[in-house]
């Protein structure tokens, strides 16, 4: 019975504690919890227009909006990052006091605020504002600040720290080169040893240089969005007169960008002690340094920048297969789902042997490329296909040298090597329409 009693008057309290939140909590308005106070009141992060900051190595950087667009203007004047500027503007606007420490705090040293670390000044409208950081609390989650009009000290996140604590290297925009990757039409990249040129025209990406042939789009557009988003490491030099010691005198890539009539150029240079490359873009007079990922892909060559499908139609667009071997030609016509042979006699033709046979073909891929080969004189198998309803045709001509087999687009120069075991399964293939 006594436990009874217990679990009765333990229902009870639960009961009218449920109760009790239910009314207090339904008629509290909505939003009514506490918030934390602003720093800055009223300030809107767009009507921000200067920002200055001291960083915590003692540099201080001004950035100034005009016309809507941020420019570094001290110590240096150069185009800001703009991500960087949003950054601290919209913290500025939003920044909060995570708790007050002391209201009328008289020794600032022991929260690293006499001097402050950092200090972030802002004009927003007629007035400036400025705030004063200092060292992290010793749990690490916020940071002590404080106006400096007042000896209120307070806390705030300490992730701000890396939003406020920028250099002017941090806030200037550090991009390799300034070109418009949509409107770009032409890259050259070259070195001692070779000069990879390619252009756009009608859209599609065509190596021009060391060989005319087809481009991966995928591979073009890859290095030229590195190319387009490079980011500066570090500043080495200004103003570079002399270019010899940083191996720019006679650089070790030279890379041309084209965009209509507009050019734009960067050297690559030797290493830098940290393992970066000098680097220089041709319309400034700085020298500074890039990552050496990005000098290791454009060291890429031509090959990778090629196309390794040999044939550009696939096996469900293409409408006609015609292929000569030994002075003979066969050809098949697809209409509607069924294919017919249409040469040397009209017949009906095995589809799935048909669809076999586009499989292998369109399936075959190049394992490399060479300038020349005799295997193609004489080939042992041409083959033209009609794809994209007939719109579109492509012809390649399959040949031996010894243990190796080749393919050659027509309208490529040079050929591909294919494996030798691709070409029988083509050549098995074909066989077995017979």
């Amino acid at each position: 019975m006594r436990g009874i009693r217990s679990f009765v008057v333990l229902l009870v309290v639960a009961l009218g504690l449920g109760a009790y939140l239910y009314f207090v909590e339904s008629k509290r308005e909505p939003g009514d919890g506490k918030k934390n106070e602003k720093v800055f009141a009223g300030v809107e992060s767009d009507k921000i227009e200067r920002v200055t900051v001291k960083s915590e190595k003692g540099e201080t950087a001004t950035v100034e909006k005009k016309s809507g667009t941020w420019h570094l203007t001290q110590p240096v004047a150069a185009d800001a990052d703009p991500g960087e500027l949003s950054g601290i503007t919209t913290n500025l606007s939003t920044l909060e006091v995570q708790r007050v420490v002391d209201e009328q705090a008289t020794d600032f040293k022991q929260y690293g605020l006499d001097p402050p670390r950092v200090e972030v000044a802002f004009k927003a409208g007629d007035r400036e504002r400025r705030l004063l950081m200092g060292q992290k609390t010793p749990s690490g989650t916020d940071l002590y600040a404080k106006l400096p009009d007042k000896p209120r000290v307070f806390l705030i996140s300490s992730y701000l720290d890396t939003t406020f604590n920028r250099t002017p290297f941090d806030l200037r925009d550090k991009s390799v080169l300034k070109v418009e990757r949509d409107k770009i039409d032409a890259v050259e990249i070259t070195t001692p040893e070779r000069s990879i040129r390619i252009a756009k025209a009608g859209g599609d990406w065509r190596l021009k240089a060391p060989v005319d042939a087809r481009a991966d789009s995928n591979a073009v557009e890859g290095v030229v969005g590195r190319i387009n988003t490079a980011q500066m490491k570090a500043i080495a030099s200004a103003d570079a007169g002399d270019l010899t010691s940083y191996g720019l005198d006679k650089p070790a890539i030279a890379i041309h960008i084209g965009s209509g009539s507009s050019q734009a150029g960067l050297l690559i240079g030797k290493t830098a002690a940290d393992g970066t490359y000098y680097a220089k873009d041709l319309s400034r007079p700085m020298v500074f340094t890039l990552e050496s990922s990005l000098v290791d892909e454009l060291k890429k060559p031509a090959d990778e920048y090629r196309v390794k499908d040999i044939f550009d139609a696939r096996a469900f667009n293409t409408t006609r297969v015609e292929a000569d071997r030994a002075g003979q030609t066969v050809a098949f016509e697809k209409a509607g789902d069924k294919w017919k042979q249409v040469a040397p006699a009209a017949k009906d033709a095995d589809a799935a042997r048909v669809d076999g046979l586009l499989t292998a073909l369109t399936g075959t891929r190049a394992t490399g490329f060479v300038e020349k080969t005799t295997a193609l004189d004489k080939p042992e198998l041409a083959v033209t296909l009609k794809y994209d309803e007939g719109k579109k045709s492509e012809r390649v001509a399959f040949g031996r040298q010894g243990t190796d087999a080749f393919a050659r687009r027509d309208g490529d120069a040079g050929a591909a090597k294919i494996d030798v075991a691709t070409l029988d399964s083509v050549l098995k293939s074909l066989d077995a329409l017979k």
